[in-house]
């Protein structure tokens, strides 16, 4: 099927709008249908294998391919100026996606030790149990890193920024860390968008989003991403997106593909806020500290000014009673949502105690605690800032903090 092509070389706000997309050859629509069929007529005969798909086969079934979906795996790909995309039900799903088809029994991967919960925690405890040895270190320690990495490691895996301690890691010093061994890198760029980091064109080999947060934009649609070389691809295809089955709705992949038109605009606007806020936040007699890579405070600004063109629009942030100040928070806030996720129109924040994490998803210990605790405290206030005004923003979390 011949698929539009946008010039590769056309602006980043040009590719969101137009990358994968053109108007339908019958009726002439500018936007985008939403193609619904879970099977397609064919012409001839094909192999009912996922094995046998040749690169250039028909539609066949939605569990392999969809013309909806592979625009949203287009436009991605454009966006992050990868190879290739495929598209999952949620960001777990292409975690998961990633993390299975790359290790098997007897492999190690070597992990951030602040990165999603959820994906410390499929590490930790399915891995393991399927015999895969799990390492956690410091990705912000290059030393830590290249010391983990031993004959048997065949993945690496990074965050950055990190959720929620919020720190930056090299993906580029760590990329020649990984491929120096034989192993592969994996970052996921969730936080930061294509918008503000491509992390292929700085050594990753797999990028991953949960394109539920930015990418999506408005909170209403599930999905995720990864994005690799056409060889890496190719277990992805088959072992994950066709056996296991956790492939995107064609409806919510046209609702992430409606907020792509918007996301460099967005980010734009999502920094901008998130800066103010910030400020806004270092300055309140009630903060003890904000994580904020945009800020000349963050430890890692220096780092994040050379690999992110967009600070996005997330922080975390330190009070002076930390989790006595959850309710009032939950209580007090009229125009942010306390809830989970992030990356909406609208701001929203959630409370997460060291404790907890340690308890339940990072179970670090010793030094590793302590640089952790060095970052986080007892606990942040996560803080996804939305497109609201700033100046209501800050006069709600004063409202709150006061």
């Amino acid at each position: 099927m011949n698929r539009p092509k946008t010039n590769q070389t056309a602006g980043q706000r040009t590719m969101a709008v137009h990358a994968g997309e053109g108007p339908d050859p019958t009726t002439g629509a500018s936007a985008p249908n939403i193609v619904m069929s879970s099977t397609f007529v064919l012409d001839e005969p094909v192999g009912f294998s996922a094995y046998d798909i040749p690169e250039d086969a028909p539609y066949v079934y939605s569990r392999w391919s969809n013309p909806t979906v592979r625009q949203l795996e287009d436009k991605l790909a454009a966006l992050e100026q990868a190879p290739t995309c495929r598209c999952f039900a949620s960001g777990m799903a292409a975690t998961a996606a990633v993390l299975l088809s790359a290790l098997k029994s007897g492999e190690r991967l070597v992990m951030s030790d602040a990165n999603y919960p959820g994906t410390a925690e499929f590490a930790r405890n399915n891995l393991a149990r399927m015999g895969v040895e799990v390492a956690v270190v410091n990705f912000s320690d290059l030393d830590a890193v290249e010391q983990a990495v031993t004959p048997s490691t065949s993945l690496l895996w990074g965050e950055t920024p990190a959720n929620p301690a919020m720190r930056i890691t090299d993906i580029q010093a760590v990329a020649e860390i990984a491929h120096q061994s034989g192993a592969r890198l994996a970052i996921d760029s969730t936080f930061a968008t294509p918008i503000a980091t491509q992390p292929i064109t700085l050594g990753a080999d797999y990028v991953i989003h949960s394109l539920t947060k930015y990418c999506c934009g408005h909170g209403d649609a599930m999905g995720g991403a990864v994005l690799a070389s056409k060889d890496d691809m190719r277990s992805i295809e088959t072992d994950a997106q066709i056996h296991m089955g956790g492939v995107i709705s064609p409806f919510n992949a046209w609702l992430i593909n409606r907020g792509l038109g918007t996301l460099p605009l967005r980010m734009q606007a999502h920094q901008a806020n998130a800066l103010a806020v910030a400020q806004f936040l270092e300055s309140h007699p009630q903060v003890t500290k904000v994580l904020y890579p945009g800020l000349a405070s963050h430890p890692h600004h220096e780092l994040a000014k050379r690999q992110m063109k967009n600070f996005s629009g997330m922080l975390s942030f330190q009070v002076k009673d930390g989790e006595d100040r959850v309710s009032r928070m939950i209580f007090e806030l009229q125009v942010i949502h306390y809830a989970v996720s992030l990356g909406h129109h609208r701001s929203l924040i959630c409370w997460l105690g060291t404790d907890d994490l340690m308890a339940s998803s990072y179970h670090l210990t010793g030094d590793a605690l302590r640089a952790y605790r060095e970052f986080a405290g007892d606990g942040v206030f996560r803080l996804s800032v939305g497109l609201e005004d700033p100046e209501d923003l800050c006069r709600d979390l004063a409202r709150a903090l006061d």
